[in-house]
């Protein structure tokens, strides 16, 4: 009885010591990954010391009792569980906050197969499960901010069929015309289109890393995959293409890109349900599955880009307005349109040309919108009150750049 009362105190003053220890350890950390060790080091004494427990529990009589261990174990539960609660949120890198993740599903199977109960560490998994999605999102965020600094915005060239079978390969395109052209061809969207689709998914299998050994079923996983990667798409990718159209550098054609990229996106949202059905082999008609949201996020994003089309193409028509000069006082017309006027057409024109791989109503709604806002601006001028007297002449020369705007103005567009 001595040697197990001995082997009681050494390692009860050995557990002491070290979650002593390891409170200052942690409090003064700076590197996340010391802590991860910390916590190795931690659970290897808790679980040797209650494993001598229990076994001075089985092979001896009143020495200890079983209220004693268990109220023993929920005074170290909830140290450990306060600990772990408390620094894990400071970690910022999802492969750290798995190996925590990791060890304490080790931690808590090895002292569940000695009888003590562990619900509520898996219940802190639950936790450690949402800081873990945050550092993903975050991690997640800075790889599409990349993608999109370093796409060109114009459509894919494919060369050969063996580059065309790459990119269907990573993005679900099928487009019946564009198969039947010969090669080299170009597809709609830029090269950032698979790349964001292929980065979903990575992001999908990353959140999933986290579900395994955690003892839930098919369905709890599929529900949290499904919004894990709603919130992926709805906050994280939303937020970078609505910073991605507010750019100054990014300009009408880019724009015009952004929104055939996110068209695209969209229509693939099914095949990213379809891969979520897969992993989890759970039916998207099942009563609670949870829908992705995506559809929304893309909607969203387009007609944000959509709105600054209409901003940069009225900004750009104010540019060229400001370079009209007209000598109110001329004696009779030039005869032909003004400059200014002639270089505003030709901008439209070609940038007209552009819209026509719009939607119709978008294409219509941009050319209206140039229409009344160059109209409306032809008539302040025209109107303005420090303009106190206006001869023959320049009534005609304006005149004539009215009439050149109705000749010219891309009506093919506008009528669609």
């Amino acid at each position: 009885m001595l040697i197990w009362l001995f082997c009681f105190t050494v390692n009860l003053n050995l557990c002491v010591c070290v979650c002593v220890c390891v409170c200052v350890c942690v409090c003064v950390c700076v590197c996340v990954c010391v802590c991860v060790c910390v916590c190795v080091c931690v659970c290897v004494c808790v679980v040797r010391f209650f494993v001598v427990e229990d076994h001075i529990l089985h092979a001896t009589q009143g020495l200890v009792t079983r209220a004693y261990t268990d109220e023993l174990w929920n005074m170290a539960l909830s140290k450990i569980i306060a600990v772990l609660r408390t620094h894990s949120s400071y970690c910022d890198d999802p492969d750290l906050v798995l190996e925590l993740k990791n060890l304490i599903v080790i931690f808590a199977d090895t002292l569940q197969g000695f009888g003590f109960p562990v619900n509520r560490l898996f219940d802190l998994l639950f936790e450690v499960r949402d800081q873990y999605n945050e550092t993903l999102l975050k991690k997640w965020a800075l790889v599409f901010r990349e993608i999109f600094e370093l796409d060109n915005y114009s459509p894919i060239p494919v060369e050969t069929e063996e580059e065309y079978k790459l990119v269907v390969s990573r993005f679900p395109f099928h487009d019946a015309e564009i198969e039947k052209q010969d090669f080299p061809k170009k597809l709609p969207m830029s090269q950032s289109v698979p790349q964001i689709y292929t980065q979903v998914k990575e992001f999908i299998y990353a959140s999933l890393k986290f579900s395994e050994s955690l003892h839930r079923s098919s369905t709890e996983i599929d529900d949290m995959l499904r919004k894990s990667t709603n919130l992926l798409l709805t906050r994280t990718l939303s937020s970078c293409l609505q910073n991605l159209i507010k750019k100054p550098h990014i300009g009408l054609t880019e724009l015009v890109q952004i929104i055939i990229n996110t068209t695209h996106l969209e229509q693939a949202c099914r095949y990213l349900e379809e891969f979520i059905t897969n992993i989890t082999n759970v039916s998207p008609e099942t009563v609670h599955t949870t829908r992705l949201y995506g559809l929304s996020t893309f909607k969203d994003a387009r007609h944000a880009a959509e709105g600054e089309i209409y901003t940069k193409l009225n900004q750009k028509i104010d540019e060229f307005i400001q370079l009209a000069d007209y000598e109110w006082g001329m004696a009779e017309s030039d005869g032909r349109a003004s400059g200014y006027l002639m270089d505003l057409i030709n901008f439209l024109r070609s940038t007209f040309q552009v819209f026509t791989h719009l939607p119709g109503k978008v294409a219509q709604t941009a050319c209206m919108s140039a229409c009344k806002h160059l109209s409306t601006s032809l008539m302040q001028m025209l109107l303005d009150t420090e303009l106190k007297q206006i001869s023959m002449g320049a009534i005609q020369q304006f005149n004539l750049d009215v009439i050149q705007c109705e000749c010219d103005w891309p009506s093919s567009i506008c009528d669609r």
